[in-house]
């Protein structure tokens, strides 16, 4: 039995005993230190912005705000500043995916995909690059503007596969597969991989990125020199940047973010993203008119990222109520990927520099075995390593948007089915986890409904 399983065991021997001596870390309720949003309010929990900012950064985060939720129109408009979608595309504004800066979930029942992208790729280019499909490019556009038809029509379908906890419980776990229907501009490429991605909550991203790169050098053990089993590794980009952002974290800062996702979601260039989403097979897509050279300006992509960097991470009023379960995830060795806390560096804005935050997250990719592998390869990233998400906010998805969808495509039903799915490199976690009593499983689970 190895030192997890050991310490697993004593625990359950005696929970109480486990529970005594528990105390609150300095600043664990607070998880985005002096940015934190103490006022929650339900629905709109992630919307606030980071409680320091100066009036000046608050005015520049409003003024994100509006060109985060506003909708972009058709080209050309007399709303000039905000036409140029398309000619194909996702979505018309970053909140579609992100109602109220949170977490979007698959469609019920047989109806499309519409609040997450499926990205596509047909291998590798020697820096790692993904290749797109030359018909459909690198990411699936559902929609046209007029006159220009949409790529497919996304949808999942679920098979139920039964599984059982170690007391006798019975679980069940909904097993996705993707279904690409009436593709506009003849058949995919035999080689294409296509991945299916949900959009993240938006909250604290502004201190993820302002993590020191020598702190996460310092978790990274790509070999497993310590013999633990989990080897997270750093995403090393072509250009020498660490990435942190996408679920592969293929993306290194904020803005890099944004500008990707207004040109692959919305087709919207913008100077660090200057090809359109038409390939030259989509003759129609390359004859519609544009919103000019480029369509975002750097000042709307400026204020859109700070907007992004500054959202604001919800304290947590029941964290006293909830250490059993903390010490739960402790001892199953999830933080071993889920690291609670971190120190954020000199940044910009200024107001989210040296914060103790408690993210729960490496920003590293671990290998989680062949049934969460999507086969789509992403730089550093195998086609089954994914990097670790940070879970502040997670447990007040379900207020925010209404669903508790889970993991990269929202297979999962709420944190016991993502727990479970958990393979590779987090296998004897989710094994821990079918072997505690249901009552050890609520106290875990009650412990990430309140972060």
């Amino acid at each position: 039995m190895n030192l997890r399983l050991l310490l697993l065991s004593l625990c359950v021997v005696s929970l109480s005993a486990c529970g005594e001596g528990l105390r609150l870390e300095e600043g664990e309720d607070y998880p985005g230190g002096d940015t934190t949003n103490f006022l929650l309010l339900g629905a709109q929990a992630f919307t606030f912005p980071a409680s320091n900012l100066t009036e000046d950064e608050r005015t520049l985060f409003f003024s994100g705000n509006a060109f985060f939720n506003q909708a972009w129109v058709v080209a050309p408009a007399s709303t000039s500043s905000r036409d140029g979608v398309g000619p194909l595309f996702h979505a018309r504004s970053c909140s579609t995916c992100h109602a109220r800066d949170g977490r979007s979930g698959p469609p019920e029942g047989d109806e499309a995909i519409t609040r997450g992208v499926v990205l596509f790729s047909i291998g590798n280019a020697p820096d790692g690059a993904p290749l797109p499909d030359p018909v459909y490019g690198p990411q699936l556009q559902p929609f046209g503007v007029p006159g220009v038809p949409g790529e497919a029509s996304p949808h999942l379908r679920y098979e139920e596969r039964e599984g059982r906890y170690d007391d006798g419980e019975i679980y069940s776990l909904r097993v996705p597969t993707l279904e690409l229907r009436d593709p506009a501009y003849g058949p995919f490429h035999p080689d294409l991989g296509a991945s299916v991605r949900m959009a993240p909550a938006m909250v604290g991203l502004g201190l993820l990125e302002a993590i020191p790169v020598a702190d996460l050098e310092a978790l990274a053990d790509p070999d497993d020199r310590d013999g633990d089993g989990i080897s997270g590794e750093l995403q090393r980009l072509p250009d020498g940047r660490i990435g942190r952002f996408g679920w592969k974290a293929g993306q290194p800062t904020v803005r890099d973010q944004s500008a990707a996702a207004f040109a692959g979601d919305m087709g919207l260039t913008n100077t660090d993203r200057s090809e359109g989403p038409c390939t030259e097979a989509q003759t129609e897509c390359m004859e519609a008119p544009n919103g000019g050279d480029p369509e975002v300006s750097d000042e709307i992509l400026d204020r859109v990222a700070l907007y992004s960097q500054t959202l604001a991470v919800p304290a947590r009023p029941r964290a006293a109520e909830v250490l059993e379960g903390r010490e739960l995830m402790h001892t199953l060795g999830c933080t071993s990927c889920h690291t609670p806390t971190h120190v954020t560096g000199p940044t910009e804005p200024s107001s989210l520099a040296h914060q103790r935050i408690f993210p729960y997250t490496d920003l590293l990719l671990h290998d989680m075995g062949p049934e969460l592998a999507d086969g789509r390869a992403e730089y550093e990233a195998s086609g089954s390593e994914w990097r670790t998400p940070p879970l502040w906010g997670v447990g007040l998805v379900p207020r925010v948007n209404g669903h508790d969808a889970l993991m990269h495509d929202g297979r999962a039903r709420g944190f016991a089915e993502a727990i479970l799915w958990h393979g590779g490199e987090g296998a004897a976690s989710a094994a821990a986890f079918r072997a505690l009593s249901r009552e050890e499983r609520a106290l875990l689970v009650e412990f990430l409904e309140s972060l």
